[in-house]
């Protein structure tokens, strides 16, 4: 499954019902009866019955009729530009946090929610910090997070470790080393689909989380001037030009597609030692490799400290969550918030998604992860996020769709050597 669409599985909590489209009303649409609430989410057929029950109960308890309509992916994103700021655009609608919500809030068309968490400080308490951030602007509050955390990790084949008599690396001179030791034992030292740019960018964003910190992207996203071309950005590049002169993903990385699991499988198979993946990878393996699981031979760790580097080695990157926002021109904000307010945090929605084998965004949910399946990967899954200093949200989700794709293929050239460094920082730096 590419991992566009996982997310959109993951991450569209998608509070999908099997309501008809009900966008014809708009935000607004109050004329004596319940008040109407449209919610605009993606589709995500996994965790209708959550969102359904969710829904059923707010409109139960409340009196009033949240409806909601779901999309697919590119419609989505198509559908929510267009109506932002007209009469047809929904009360709250699904975004990705970062730089997607920040689009909306630049145009005025975002409500923020500080009065509703000064109102309720139980709901600002009851989340995640570090997936909190990625739902601000400015400072500001706009999203609340409302489906589970997906982290990046770094994944360990147990057998292939075990064999060469050594540890999961805690630094990254670590890691260099065990990238010698397995090439000269024959084995790939880490699994990379590098026929897409994507995985490859995994490694970009931890290596300058941890020599540059959590500050220098935020700097990039910001659009400060020589933020692409910061030391920090230039090292982070010369590292990883210099893992593949070092022989870490082997010679064929560029022809290996994550799709296809070609990846997942080289690393399940013990062809390769590591993986440096998001956690849903671990869903990937379950149903393509389960014995791999059940065998215990999956281990995972965060990735390494980067010795001297600027960042927290338990700061973490990778998918924080998708967020729930208010249309700022919605005449029925107060309803809306009350609907946010009571639904993401309820226990019942938050079992529903643990029992849906997600992580939920929301703190003090270790006892009832320990209690369902895959706990072991759960537990640790849920630790790593809710110990992170930061949550630096991926690059191509961050980004404009335009900087994002530019990157992407410069990100391509630069594992194959076609590019440098400085000729990327510099390309990056034009890009619009």
């Amino acid at each position: 499954m590419k991992r566009r669409n996982l997310l959109a599985v993951a991450t569209a909590m998608a509070l999908t019902a099997t309501t008809a489209a009900c966008g014809s009303s708009g935000p607004g649409t109050e004329s004596g009866g319940p008040t109407k609430v449209q919610v605009w989410a993606l589709e995500d057929a996994a965790v209708n019955p959550i969102a359904t029950a969710s829904i059923k109960d707010f409109n139960t308890a409340s009196g009033n009729n949240v409806e909601l309509t779901t999309y697919v992916n590119d419609a989505y994103k198509q559908k929510l530009q267009v109506s932002m700021g007209s009469p047809q655009a929904p009360d709250v609608f699904f975004n990705w946090g970062g730089g997607n919500l920040s689009q909306f809030v630049e145009a005025g068309q975002v409500e923020p929610l500080d009065d509703l968490i000064a109102k309720n400080p139980d709901l600002g308490a009851k989340f995640l910090p570090s997936v909190m951030d990625v739902g601000k602007v400015d400072g500001k509050q706009y999203g609340l997070p409302m489906i589970g955390v997906l982290p990046v990790v770094l994944f360990i084949n147990k057998d292939v470790f075990a064999k060469a008599g050594v540890q999961p690396p805690k630094t990254y001179a670590e890691l260099l080393s065990l990238v010698d030791t397995f090439k000269a034992k024959g084995v790939t030292p880490i699994a990379l689909a590098g026929s897409q740019g994507w995985t490859e960018l995994m490694w970009l964003e931890y290596l300058l989380d941890r020599i540059g910190g959590a500050d220098k992207f935020q700097a990039i996203v910001a659009g400060k001037d020589g933020a692409w071309q910061d030391p920090a950005v230039i090292k982070s590049l010369e590292e990883i030009q210099n893992l593949v002169k070092r022989g870490a993903f082997g010679s064929n990385f560029a022809s290996v597609n994550y799709d296809n699991q070609g990846a997942s499988k080289l690393f399940a198979t013990g062809k390769a030692a590591m993986h440096l993946m998001g956690t849903w990878d671990y869903s990937v393996q379950k149903d393509a490799n389960p014995k791999f699981i059940s065998e215990g031979k999956l281990g995972y760790v965060a990735f390494p400290a980067y010795e001297g580097g600027a960042g927290d080695p338990k700061s973490v990157v990778g998918n924080p969550s998708n967020y729930y926002s208010i249309n700022a021109a919605s005449k029925n904000k107060a309803v809306a918030a009350d609907f946010l307010a009571k639904s993401l945090t309820s226990e019942a929605y938050i079992n529903g998604l643990i029992d849906a084998g997600q992580v939920p965004a929301v703190k003090g949910v270790e006892e009832t992860l320990k209690a369902k399946p895959n706990a072991e990967f759960t537990t640790f899954t849920y630790g790593l996020v809710a110990d992170a200093p930061s949550f630096t949200q991926s690059w191509d989700q961050a980004l404009s769709p335009s900087v994002s794709e530019k990157m992407l293929t410069n990100l391509q050239k630069l594992f194959l050597n076609k590019i440098t460094p400085n000729d990327f920082a510099a390309d990056m730096a034009a890009a619009k």
